[in-house]
């Protein structure tokens, strides 16, 4: 999930560099992006541990339950890396999308 806001430098940073390919890459495809404002409550749907206070914060979902965070967004390069570790630390392989526990 990505919260974002208007007028978010370092958003529309994100987008500009990351946002057309994320889908596209294994990162992408093990953690779909769900956007939603700052401004706007919270879905019902997820539980997460401290509401966002920057933008953007990226919060990385399992089975609606927040299991890790970005805050703010450190540039290309850093994001992809940070994201990899953070998906990777869940068990995911991001070669076969399979989870080692349930697959």
């Amino acid at each position: 999930m990505m919260i974002e806001q208007a007028g978010c430098f370092y958003c529309e940073q994100w987008h500009e560099e990351v946002g057309d390919a994320y889908a596209q890459t294994p990162e992408g495809r093990a953690a779909p992006l769900r956007q939603v404002q700052l401004s706007q409550p919270m879905p019902d749907d997820l539980a997460i541990t401290r509401r966002a206070v920057y933008t953007p914060t990226f919060i990385l979902v399992s089975e609606g339950t927040e299991i890790g965070r970005i805050e703010g967004y450190p540039g290309e390069d850093f994001f992809w890396g940070l994201l990899e570790r953070m998906i990777v630390e869940t068990g995911v392989d991001l070669e076969t999308g399979a989870d080692p526990v349930t697959n």
